[in-house]
């Protein structure tokens, strides 16, 4: 953990570092702007992510409220850290108050890659379900092919990131490399990897290093191998309890992505996989597969070695829950009946199965349905029969 924290700041004090105008030109990266928020101290990050939708500037005054008298020193160095990466931009009006703005290219990449607003309520996008849900290497090289993606819209050649990524990966764990044997794409390349913790970069008198972390020596792993190697924590039992012995915040909202988390011990995670919480996963774009691969990949150590890892009639029921909600599809129709005599009915009957219109007919009381967006075509045909 301490190892993390040093990481952290030494990246905030290379981003801090830079000119004002370099700063605005990174924020153009959703990573970086993703990077930045993860590396704020927590006050500064619940301050960014309350301005996240505010559009107009927040005056000094109106900040202080938010904090009591004895956190005012904790709030003062939230908001310089937040001015000094340029997150938070000082205004400043006619009568001379002070108020404080959100840049608008970290604001704009933020709402971008965190959230799915469209005028709505802010919330998670489907993507970002499905993401949580992966198995660490997985969400490794999702980022990496999204970075790849995107290296390459800027005209670098993606066969030698690739093949850098891969060299990386075989480097030694926590030993220093010189980046004087990179090329200039490699050494841009080590600075992105730096901000996604999977290199560290140390700056010395005359020579510069990079340092593979575990991250960087687990991308050429193949899946089967990092999530066997991980140790779990999920007990899931047969009448569909839930017992997670984690400490993380994250494990419990992941957790609560598709169950009912009742209490949180300091070290225990006590929940419910019932139908309102499946259904829940579902409307957000999560799969039964998902939830089932998740739980037998987290499967705490005493379970894991069991067959099956997640009881069978849990995941039975989760696949069950599934197909209940599939099984009837909504299609927009269009109902026909009164028709004035039966060779009628019958003629715009054929009309509509010769042309695919038809979805149903009832010849006994002359009623038939047809697709919906085939209206105007259907209209048109009895307009004709007149």
């Amino acid at each position: 953990m301490p190892q993390v924290m040093v990481v952290a700041r030494n990246f905030m004090d290379m981003v801090a570092a830079l000119p004002a105008s370099k700063l605005d030109m990174l924020y153009d990266s959703a990573f970086i702007c993703e990077a930045v928020l993860r590396s704020l101290p927590p006050l500064a990050k619940k301050y960014a992510l309350q301005m996240l939708y505010m559009l107009a500037p927040l005056t000094v005054a109106a900040m202080e409220e938010w904090v009591l008298d004895e956190y005012a020193a904790k709030h003062r160095v939230a908001i310089d850290k937040l001015l000094q990466l340029r997150v938070f931009v000082e205004m400043r009006d006619r009568r001379k108050e002070v108020s404080y703005k959100m840049n608008q290219k970290f604001q704009g990449n933020m709402q971008k890659y965190l959230i799915d607003g469209d005028g709505e309520a802010p919330k998670l996008t489907e993507n970002g379900f499905q993401f949580l849900l992966m198995e660490t290497n997985s969400q490794l090289w999702y980022i990496m092919r999204e970075y790849i993606s995107s290296a390459e819209e800027r005209g670098v050649d993606p066969t030698d990131l690739i093949s850098f990524l891969l060299e990386l990966s075989f480097h030694k764990l926590g030993a220093a490399y010189s980046l004087n044997t990179l090329t200039d794409v490699q050494r841009i390349a080590t600075r992105d990897l730096a901000e996604l913790g999977l290199v560290k970069l140390q700056q010395g008198r005359k020579d510069s290093w990079f340092i593979p972390t575990q991250l960087a020596t687990n991308l050429s792993a193949s899946l089967s191998d990092s999530s066997s190697s991980k140790e779990g924590f999920v007990v899931v039992e047969t009448n569909f309890r839930m017992y997670a012995y984690s400490t993380s915040k994250l494990h419990c909202e992941i957790l609560r992505l598709f169950s009912r988390v009742e209490y949180q011990l300091p070290n225990l995670i006590v929940g419910a996989i019932t139908k309102e919480s499946i259904y829940g996963a579902f409307e957000n774009g999560i799969t039964a597969e998902q939830i089932i691969s998740f739980l037998k990949q987290n499967a705490h150590p005493r379970v894991a070695d069991k067959i099956p890892a997640v009881p069978e009639n849990v995941t039975d029921q989760i696949r069950l829950w599934e197909t209940d909600r599939n099984r009837v599809d909504m299609i927009p129709s269009q109902l026909y009946e009164d028709f004035p005599s039966k060779e009628w009915f019958e003629q715009c009957c054929d009309h509509a199965r010769d042309h695919g219109y038809l979805l149903w007919e009832d010849t006994r009381r002359m009623k038939l349905i047809v697709r919906g967006e085939f209206h105007p075509e259907m209209r048109e045909f009895l307009r004709r029969q007149r």
